[in-house]
């Protein structure tokens, strides 16, 4: 049997990840940038950091949490309703997926013949399918969007954590600023790699944006830090 393997299964978990990892880098990095360039101690700024990892893979994981178990909400309503209408009418149901067939392509015999059998076998599968748009690959799991996001940020907040263990001199906020650039470019490349993507866009993406918000701490930091 032909098997192929496609990028939409891994949507689910791949855009946790990718977006857990690219705030832990981020958001990480630019606390360290700005207090280092504000001038206070190494064990103050490595507190700093040490905190922001903890406090942002808790809160990753709460909102992903929260945000997908409404979709979940919403995808069991919608199933609830469905069954509510195929037990009260299902010759209305037959005609509304009948019809969604022939706007598809299918003429009208064919329609109606898929409808009839993909109703035998299985009705609520396929209008959640073909009405809805809801199928198991694009499902939603908070449990695992949570699980996903709080690894990840945690993963991405270390990387500017180490470069402060390695250097904790005035050269701070800009050594940290390009380790976190090049590893946000190189998950960028990750990510467009696992998803299929055009590799410069993400890269380009990822890196344009983080280095804004390095950049504005750092000024920030510099701002009160003279003061």
């Amino acid at each position: 049997m032909h098997h192929e393997t496609h990028a939409v299964g891994r949507i689910g978990w791949l855009r946790a990840a990718i977006l857990g990892a690219n705030d832990g880098i981020v958001s990480t990095a630019s606390l360290i940038a700005g207090v280092a360039a504000a001038g206070t101690t190494p064990a103050t700024i490595l507190t700093t950091g040490v905190a922001g990892l903890v406090a942002g893979a808790m809160s990753m994981a709460a909102g992903e949490y929260v945000s997908v178990s409404s979709q979940r909400d919403a995808e069991r309503a919608d199933i609830a309703i469905e069954t509510r209408e195929l037990a009260a009418n299902p010759d209305h149901e037959l005609e509304e997926l009948t019809q969604i067939y022939q706007h598809r392509g299918l003429d009208r015999a064919l329609a109606e013949a898929v409808a009839e059998q993909l109703t035998a076998h299985n009705a609520l599968d396929s209008h959640l399918r073909d009405e809805l748009g809801l199928t198991e690959a694009a499902q939603a799991r908070p449990i695992e969007a949570a699980a996903a996001s709080a690894a990840s940020f945690a993963i991405g907040a270390a990387l500017p954590l180490l470069v402060v263990l390695l250097d904790s001199g005035s050269s701070l906020p800009w050594t940290v600023s390009g380790a976190s650039l090049a590893s946000l470019a190189l998950l960028g490349a990750l990510g467009a790699r696992i998803g299929r993507a055009p590799m410069q866009r993400a890269v380009t993406r990822v890196t344009f944006w983080g280095a804004c918000a390095m950049a504005l701490t750092i000024a920030i930091g510099s701002l009160f830090g003279a003061g």
